[in-house]
């Protein structure tokens, strides 16, 4: 079997719904030990999407795993374009066949250079040799590379599926305006502002692997492009400042109905107040009297 069947059947595997941590743990291991890969071999097998996804996994082991493997393998694939390019003896992948040599070596498992660092983590359309002159308006060319550039600078995706991403997004965005006006323009920036989060890679992914539409995302608010993580603690502080408005005045019913998750005891004020629409149940805030625990529910 090919390294790049192997490749794809490894990346069946790590998108199985199914698949458990112990499963996941294990193919990754393999990937990061026994696979050095060039642009290529990642562009025809697509496994480098399948390994980014669980960079953002629940699982600290499955991510931090993913993580050292997708930093290999830019590594790797900016040390076979270093020797392409000043004539190394690198063997390019023809046919969708492997390098003759599939275990990785002690030197690809060493420390990045700074330089090579630096490239690694500032992919551009300019680094991947490209020029945006797709459009007559240099507004929509300039707005085309920075869409590219926020879904490349960390992704080991194929320069060309990145493109048309970057393409698709940029028409979205252009397509409900009808022109570059400023309100394309605010857009365009937001994207690029939320698509670069460090803190959000499953966007950008999502957004490669076309798991998240370029037409949906053109509608997309900050707010919905958000990570799960700023989403949790975006709500957490709504919630908190919904407790700090309640009038310290307001009559707040003392009440043994409830059990306090974080204390166990059943000492406690409530409050209800409709901060829904009116066809919807109450909210009912509750405050532990003993340890200060607040919650509420619907």
């Amino acid at each position: 079997m090919s390294q790049v069947l192997e490749l794809k059947k490894h990346a069946k595997q790590l998108q199985s719904s199914g698949a458990s941590e112990k499963e996941l743990t294990t193919v990754l291991q393999i990937l990061k030990k026994d696979y050095q890969v060039n642009e290529a071999v990642l562009r025809e097998s697509r496994v480098g999407l399948a390994v980014g996804k669980l960079r953002t996994h629940a699982s600290k082991i499955v991510s931090d795993l993913a993580k050292d493997i997708v930093k290999k393998w830019k590594n790797d694939v900016e040390k076979a374009k270093q020797g392409h390019h000043s004539g190394g003896s690198s063997k390019p992948v023809q046919n969708g066949k492997p390098a003759p040599t599939r275990k990785a070596s002690v030197a690809s498992d060493s420390k990045p250079t700074t330089q090579t660092a630096n490239k690694a983590t500032t992919r551009s359309y300019k680094t991947d040799g490209l020029a945006i002159k797709l459009f007559g308006e240099e507004t929509r060319n300039t707005c085309l590379g920075l869409m590219y550039d926020s879904l490349a600078f960390d992704s080991n995706a194929p320069t060309d599926l990145i493109l048309k991403r970057a393409q698709a997004v940029e028409k979205g965005v252009y397509d409900l305006r009808g022109t570059a006006d400023a309100e394309y323009k605010g857009k365009i920036r937001s994207l690029f502002v939320n698509l670069r989060d460090k803190g959000n890679p499953s966007l950008r992914e999502g957004v490669i692997s076309g798991d998240v539409p370029a037409e949906k995302l053109a509608t997309m608010t900050s707010e919905e492009m958000a990570s799960e993580e700023r989403k949790a603690a975006d709500s957490k502080i709504r919630d908190q400042n919904l407790f700090q408005s309640l009038s310290a005045e307001e009559q707040q019913a003392e009440t043994e109905a409830f059990q306090c998750g974080r204390c166990k005891q059943r000492k406690c004020r409530y409050r209800q107040a409709q901060t829904r629409s009116a066809d919807e149940p109450m909210t009912t805030f509750v405050t532990c009297t003993n340890c200060g625990n607040r919650w509420k529910f619907s």
